[in-house]
């Protein structure tokens, strides 16, 4: 028993760290609030966790003896470990892809783009274009403002396509433009919570009492949603200087 305790131990004790720095990495890096609930991936970190942190070792507990030969012992725990790591890369492949690149407003929303939701060939016109606030590799979350083009024949194309479920402007860097600019729009779409769309009455309702614990008014114009593929949240702002002082889960 002591044997399987310390193989079990061991395999626990390296699991975590190798999981742990990879999340962290990510974490700090990319989806630190409100990234990693408007990007949705817990279920990614589900399956990672319990692969890798529960499973794996349970196993190596399971079949570790020290009366088994050292080659049979050796084979078993490769077996796991590498059913360990094929979690751990579909994992890491999945919350890499979809990591947050931007924080966008645009027209009357705050919305969250992952790096998967901008295709090769927009990437490639990002760069050529507008590469300022194109993305890379290292890209970390950046706040932009995403507004329709001017041009009426494109903006009426880029509608179309996202009314049908194509891309939208968000998903297209070269027509980004600083968050700064934004803001007089930005300004001009906010709204009380009432009026704000996304959320249930229970939903405003839960988001006024919050908004008034922290002191901010619900009956001003000063909210707007911030939405992603996960439940929608509620960023507050200072219609003064139209800076974010909170975001609010709903649920």
């Amino acid at each position: 028993m002591r044997f399987r305790l310390k193989a079990f131990g061991l395999h626990l004790l390296s699991s975590t760290v190798v999981l742990s720095s990879i999340l962290g990495a990510l974490y700090l890096g990319w989806y630190r609030w409100p990234g990693w609930h408007l990007a949705d991936v817990v279920h990614v970190v589900i399956v990672m966790v319990g692969v890798d942190v529960v499973i794996g070792p349970l196993l190596t507990f399971v079949i570790a003896r020290s009366t088994k030969p050292r080659r049979e012992l050796t084979r078993d725990i490769a077996m796991i470990v590498t059913v360990q790591l094929v979690a751990l890369v579909y994992g890491t492949v999945s919350l890499w892809h979809g990591r947050p690149l931007y924080y966008a407003f645009s027209e009357s929303v705050l919305q969250l783009v992952q790096a998967y939701d901008i295709e090769a060939p927009e990437l490639a016109l990002a760069r050529q274009q507008k590469a300022e606030l194109a993305p890379h590799w290292y890209s970390l979350p950046r706040w932009i403002w995403a507004p329709l083009p001017q041009d009426s024949d494109e903006r009426q194309k880029i509608v179309s396509a996202a009314i049908s479920g194509g891309d939208d402007v968000i998903s297209m860097p070269r027509y980004f433009k600083p968050w700064e600019q934004g803001l007089p729009a930005l300004r001009s779409q906010l709204k009380k919570v009432d009026a704000v769309g996304y959320f249930t009455t229970a939903d405003k309702k839960a988001l006024k009492e919050r908004m008034r614990d922290a002191g901010f008014s619900p009956d001003q114009l000063n909210s707007m949603p911030l939405t992603g593929r996960g439940y929608p949240l509620l960023a507050v702002f200072d219609p003064a200087s139209v800076k974010i002082i909170a975001i609010f889960k709903a649920r």
